[in-house]
């Protein structure tokens, strides 16, 4: 007898803890069936719905609902879908803590190259030749810096100009300037000097070479201009040649300033150096200076060759 009523007390537990589970499952095959026009039998204690009617969903108990997800970032998308840029457009300023600032392109910058600073040998005569550059500004704005020239101590004793200019860019690899030009003759008994306004271009173009190339305009209206290619050609990852070519002329006569109309002279280099550290390099090469015209004949009344090749030593650095 005692074991009669310990088994009927068993299964009244088993009944009561299967009950809340049961429920549920008893509704959602009762739906299935109404919607196949079934019936199921009805389960001693249950009340079947009536075919063609919905049973009222049944919440399952607390323990049976799926924990909410920890806050976080959104997952990333898969490639071709959204990518990051949605990701982190989509965080609030918190979440986005970590991730890297974007870049700044307006900080002001600065650079300063001397692209030629060397002593040059002749066969009559020796001189000193430089051409330095530099900027103040931003990546699409700077203020231009300038002065290109040669000393060889004969009666003319040579040139230089400095350039004070405005850029901007117009393309990824190439500014437009403006700006105030001052050229100075560099002679024993007439060193004049006169003011010109500049427009030009300078950068990077097709192939790799660098091309600086402007018009001046001076005080009296005499227009003239200059134009300098140069490109690099890595032998080693330290030894570079570099081809260089310049030419200059001129629309009007300017004897004064022993400057003719038409073209006055090239100048062609090619010269090899090597990068100790990127910033400085010594070199050493070769370059040939002729002058043509009315220019040729200025400058050999002062006494200086109108054909000249030269043997070139120098240093070129940047800051």
């Amino acid at each position: 007898m005692n074991r009669t009523r310990r088994l009927h007390v068993l299964r009244v537990i088993v009944a009561a803890l299967a009950l809340p589970f049961a429920q549920p499952v008893v509704a959602n095959v009762a739906l299935a069936q109404a919607h196949s026009g079934h019936s199921m039998p009805a389960m001693p204690g249950m009340t079947t719905p009536a075919a063609g009617t919905i049973a009222p969903a049944t919440t399952p108990p607390a323990a049976a609902q799926p924990a909410p997800a920890p806050p976080g970032p959104p997952p990333a998308s898969p490639p071709g879908i959204g990518g990051s840029t949605e990701v982190i457009k989509s965080l609030p300023p918190e979440k986005t803590a970590g991730w890297p600032s974007p870049v700044n392109d307006n900080t002001l910058q600065s650079f300063l190259l001397f692209d030629l600073l060397e002593f040059q040998h002749g066969s009559n005569v020796n001189a000193a030749r430089w051409d330095v550059l530099g900027w103040l500004g931003g990546d699409t704005e700077r203020i231009w810096f300038k002065s290109e020239g040669r000393y060889n101590g004969v009666l003319r004793a040579g040139e230089m100009d400095v350039q004070i200019l405005y850029g901007r860019l117009i393309s990824p690899f190439v500014d437009f300037q403006v700006g105030f030009r001052y050229e100075q003759q560099l002679s024993w008994d007439n060193g004049l000097g006169r003011p010109q306004a500049v427009v030009g271009v300078q950068g990077l173009v097709p192939y790799g070479m660098e091309l600086e190339a402007a018009i001046f305009v001076s005080q009296n209206g005499d227009v003239s201009g200059r134009a300098t290619l140069a490109q690099d050609f890595l032998l080693t990852q330290r030894l570079i040649l570099q081809p260089r070519f310049e030419i200059n002329a001129a629309v009007q006569s300017a004897a004064q300033y022993g400057v003719g109309a038409g073209v006055n002279d090239i100048e062609v280099g090619l010269r090899l150096r090597y990068e100790i550290l990127r910033e400085f390099a010594p070199y050493v090469g070769v370059s040939w200076l002729k002058s043509f015209g009315e220019t040729a004949n200025l400058r050999s009344s002062a006494g200086e060759n109108t054909s000249v090749f030269q043997l070139v030593a120098g240093i070129r650095m940047w800051f």
